[in-house]
């Protein structure tokens, strides 16, 4: 049996499964300390199932933490940073597009040098070991031991971050070193923010991790558990210490992978409606599609693989803003001429305090949907009041906003079929344009915690060949045997290992016949039951 955990900024969900069954499932609300809301949801599963906590053979957790440190510009470490590519680069040096406030607080300390490659792996100058020497020393001097290295096109030659990783530590040698040739893609500014990001994180990510450790040894649970990736598949919790940053966008990547888990489907447009905002994504092949372009982390550029998705303003804690004044009146916040407005504001984790229904004083989309007729919740004479012209309009607008931001994300107008999950799906009263069906499956609710539960493990290359010097099937078997490695790596069977994606990208602006081509690779979990089958085999 599989334990799925996916900790948000509002709720923890938790949800038991055996083999494909959902067994119990869970909403609580996420506490400060996140080990002790986690204990609380993995002790409802367990106490609603009646197992015994023995016959669990793994947890799986997605959380947010990392994302909102950045975000909200807490429990970051100050950092260095090392770029080796002079005399090229200068022009930006790192942190340059950073926003002051989170520059400051990492620390802006930065430093260049001698080396880095071209795409084809020729040097761009000799690399100078005392150089490294010098800079590791004026780092340790500053009292750092979080240091981020990048080289210019390190995912083709890795060999100068390595080197200089061993200098540092001859000066530091607790240092905690990130590479960005083990993070990012092609793109130097952005595969080097996220190294940084990475270092700055580690120390919250040991933490982290190991209150997960503690709320699973609470209940005695001696199963491993592992960490979600934005990329929908699994690390275990020594990866993740080590790469908090592959953990940001895991909640609606989990909630996408469950909607595919309990749809059936593996091409799809995905729906998850919370509290507070709506996410929308893309499954391809069972998976989020992934962002093409450089995603903002707080403000920051970066480039390792994000799933590409919209998010609105809409959520069941929603602020519903009429036109005119409503008689009794309700606590609002100003209003939209001329129209209804429905968002951005929310009452978030507030909900069952604030709203009409329980108790409240505050008009929310959930009010409005509940007074509507179609669902049973809290109190309904208490939005028994509500003109049916508004509650009629209000629904009207949220299946606009809906629209509009599916039609956002497709790439034709052909009909696609449209998934709905999330605590908040309530508000998705009617048909959306442009879908060719709205699926709303069972345990909608707990989308997100089924596909932390049921998620593999998974690796990927991202690399630029030059094909001049070796056949494309060369290039191709090389780029699959380090994706597969990867994933073994962060905790896949061997075995089990199966290429999902390949991707090549001539790049006709580059010499040498060039290509650019990524590979995805995953697997099942060394410790995974056989009574749970593989999700989206097949390429």
């Amino acid at each position: 049996m599989r334990i799925g955990v996916d900790v948000g900024g509002t709720n923890t969900d938790a949800v038991l499964m055996d083999g494909i069954t959902v067994i119990s499932s869970t909403k609580t609300p996420t506490t400060a300390n996140v080990s002790e809301g986690i204990a609380k949801a993995l002790r409802t599963v367990i106490a609603d199932s009646g197992i015994d906590a023995a016959t669990i053979d793994g947890v799986m957790i997605g959380t947010t933490h990392f994302t909102n440190a950045v975000v909200e510009r807490k429990h970051l470490t100050p950092t260095a940073c090392i770029r080796l590519g002079l005399p090229a680069t200068v022009c930006l040096p790192p942190m340059v597009d950073w926003p002051d406030d989170l520059r400051d607080m990492v620390g802006g300390n930065s430093h260049l040098a001698h080396g880095g490659h071209e795409f084809d792996g020729r040097e761009i100058s000799a690399y100078q070991p005392d150089e490294v020497r010098e800079i590791a020393k004026k780092i340790r001097d500053a009292g750092l031991n979080a240091i981020a290295i990048s080289s210019v096109f390190s995912p083709v030659n890795s060999i100068f971050e390595e080197q200089s990783a061993e200098i540092v530590r001859e000066f530091i040698p607790d240092a905690n070193i990130t590479l960005s040739s083990e993070i990012g893609r092609i793109g130097l500014l952005e595969r080097e923010n996220a190294a940084i990001m990475n270092s700055c994180l580690r120390q919250l990510a040991a933490r982290t991790v190991d209150g997960f450790k503690a709320a699973l040894d609470e209940l005695q649970i001696t199963a491993p558990f592992y960490i979600s990736q934005n990329d929908g598949t699994l690390m275990n919790a020594d990866f993740a210490k080590e790469y908090p940053v592959l953990t940001f966008a895991s909640g609606p990547t989990n909630s996408m992978r469950g909607a595919a888990f309990l749809s059936g489907l593996r091409d799809a447009i995905v729906v998850d409606v919370g509290g507070t905002t709506t996410d929308i994504g893309v499954l391809q092949h069972g998976f989020p599609r992934v962002a093409a372009l450089a995603v903002d982390i707080g403000g920051v550029r970066t480039n390792f693989r994000m799933p590409d998705t919209y998010s609105i303003g809409l959520g069941g804690g929603s602020l519903v803003q009429p036109a005119t004044p409503l008689n009794p009146p309700i606590a609002m916040e100003g209003s939209e001429a001329g129209g209804i407005k429905v968002g951005p504001r929310s009452v978030g984790y507030e909900l069952t305090e604030k709203a009409l229904v329980f108790g409240g004083d505050v008009l929310t989309a959930t009010d409005v949907i509940v007074a509507g007729g179609s669902e049973n919740i809290g109190d309904k004479s208490a939005v028994s009041h509500l003109d049916a012209s508004l509650v009629s309009a209000v629904q009207e607008r949220i299946m606009e906003m809906i629209a509009i931001a599916v039609d956002r994300m497709k790439t034709s107008a052909t009909p696609v079929p449209v998934i709905v999950v999330g605590g908040g799906s309530i508000l998705v009263t009617g048909a959306v344009e442009g879908a060719s069906e709205i699926i709303k499956p069972d345990h909608f609710p707990v989308a997100n915690a089924i596909g932390a539960a049921i998620a593999q493990v998974g690796g990927e290359c991202d690399r630029i060949f030059s094909l001049a010097e070796l056949s494309r099937d060369e290039a191709l078997d090389q780029a699959k045997g380090e994706a597969s490695n990867r994933a073994i790596n962060a905790g896949a069977n061997a075995d089990s290992i199966e290429i999902v994606d390949v991707e090549e990208v001539p790049l006709a602006y580059l010499p040498g016949n060039a290509t650019r081509i990524m590979v995805k690779a995953i697997g099942d979990l060394v410790e995974a039951p056989p009574s749970v089958p593989p999700m989206n085999g097949g390429k």
